[in-house]
């Protein structure tokens, strides 16, 4: 039995990984402000003794005696990110430092969840990890994008410097159950929409293109990664290399739920990437990894998730 923590374990994505975690038999501590994260995602695992529910922001210095370290800690969607901006750097950079520096004094093994969003507005396409990237520092994303791109220079150096065992993955677009119903992302919001049958809201003229991967493949791949030989440090892109048009998901998203809805275009926001896709051949090389799940199984799945979520609030 191994002793984890998973900082952000009460969001999205964290809880399901809390949840695979435990259920291999591991002793997961789940640490959450619960600024993005919801207590009903985890409420389930509570009642088990070797599960560990803490209250904490991970930019204070916190203290546990762990093998294992998942840093999920900062709002990844851009209504949450940007509500405010320093705290996110904060939370991705002081968050980084205090989550390090605990994996430095207990020789824990620690993974942090980048994301593809160091990419920016790529030139490259698709998108390899020795890529550095197109970003611009100074704009609304940019408290997330550079932020991430920070953390991922503080794991170096701390790997560089002290040894620390350091793994660095980079999630591409992900959905699937427990996804928040107001985060803004597409999936999310495209199925909302569709299931009250209002109209689907699509920025620019939605021939941008997006990789959708469920949220059981990134976990899959994220575990995996951590279980790999201490050499093998990343970053490695973690994503489903499937190339979607927004148009494309929104018509799909309208069929699978039988909505009524119209599609209606809006402004693109600035630095909306038009292109975002990875390559995964290191992630089938080195962890002999690719997505299992397709699009339209993963959206029905998803699609009944939101519905008991409306239901819950109509009742």
């Amino acid at each position: 039995m191994k002793k984890i923590l998973i900082t952000g374990g009460s969001g999205f994505i964290g809880s399901h990984l809390c949840e695979r975690l435990l259920k291999e038999g591991n002793e997961i501590i789940c640490m959450d402000n619960f600024f993005t994260g919801a207590k009903q995602n985890i409420v389930h695992l509570l009642d088990n003794p070797y599960f560990e529910l803490i209250r904490h922001d991970v930019t204070t210095p916190f203290s546990a005696e762990v093998d294992e370290i998942y840093n999920l800690a900062c709002p990844a969607s851009p209504i949450h990110y940007q509500f405010d901006a320093i705290q996110t750097v904060k939370t991705s950079v002081m968050g980084a430092i205090n989550v390090l520096g605990l994996a430095k004094r207990v020789k824990a093994k620690v993974l942090q969840a980048s994301t593809s969003e160091v990419y920016g507005d790529p030139h490259i396409h698709p998108q390899k990890e020795d890529y550095w990237g197109n970003v611009n520092p100074i704009g609304i994303r940019s408290c997330y994008d550079e932020g991430k791109r920070c953390t991922e220079t503080l794991f170096m150096d701390y790997h560089r410097m002290n040894d620390v065992k350091i793994k660095i993955v980079r999630i591409f677009n992900t959905y699937g159950p427990r996804m928040h119903p107001n985060d803004g992302r597409v999936v999310s919001n495209f199925i909302i929409q569709a299931l009250r049958n209002e109209n689907i809201t699509v920025y620019g003229t939605g021939n941008q293109t997006r990789s959708f991967q469920y949220v059981d493949d990134l976990v899959e791949g994220m575990i995996r990664f951590m279980n790999t030989d201490d050499s093998i440090i990343g970053p490695i892109n973690i994503g489903n290399p499937e190339e979607y048009s927004i148009i494309e998901l929104a018509e799909k998203i309208i069929r699978l739920t039988k909505s009524g809805s119209k599609i209606i275009f809006h402004p693109l926001p600035q630095d909306d990437p038009m292109q975002r896709c990875p390559d995964i051949s290191l992630a089938k090389k080195e962890l002999n990894w690719e997505p299992k799940v397709k699009l339209e199984e993963g959206l029905l799945k998803t699609i009944e998730y939101f519905k008991s979520i409306i239901k819950k609030y109509n009742e």
